[in-house]
């Protein structure tokens, strides 16, 4: 994307334009996966690590990014591709390989409607299924249509 379309996407989240901003949604925009803390810093090495946690922490405040856990103990995170709004419409499910420690977003598999018992109050969902990423299965000769 280019640089006016991710200031406007940062303005449309209330999060002000910094050229540190941008540098780091480049970056999480360039993975085909959610990213750790450690994983983000080391694609923009011209950023601190301390700026580049502030700016995911502020990220994650605004809708911008979610964060994820996944279950590995790394808490990761993903470009979000919804409205922003609170009640965000970006819920998908997640996928962990077990072998490589690489969580995947499954764009096209949402979160199924959760009715909680009476009383109670959700905040968000986190749904992350486990195994093996294709890449995985085919290099220990696992079929890749089960579950």
């Amino acid at each position: 994307m280019e640089e006016d379309i991710w200031m406007s996407i940062l303005r449309n989240h209330h999060v002000r334009p910094t050229a540190n901003r941008i540098i780091i949604l480049r970056a999480l925009d360039a993975a085909d996966r959610a990213l750790t803390l450690r994983e983000v810093e080391d694609r923009v090495l011209s950023i601190d690590k301390s700026g580049v946690f502030r700016a995911l922490t502020l990220f994650r405040q605004n809708h911008l990014v979610h964060d994820i856990e996944d279950g590995d103990g790394v808490v990761r995170y993903e470009l979000c591709m919804g409205s922003g709004g609170k009640n965000d419409d970006d819920l998908h499910v997640h996928f962990f390989c077990e072998h490589c420690h690489q969580t995947f977003c499954l764009y096209d598999c949402p979160v199924p409607e959760i009715k909680l018992p009476e009383g109670y109050v959700g905040s968000g969902v986190n749904y992350v299924v486990k195994g093996l990423c294709p890449a995985c299965a085919r290099k220990k000769g696992r079929p890749t249509d089960q579950l």
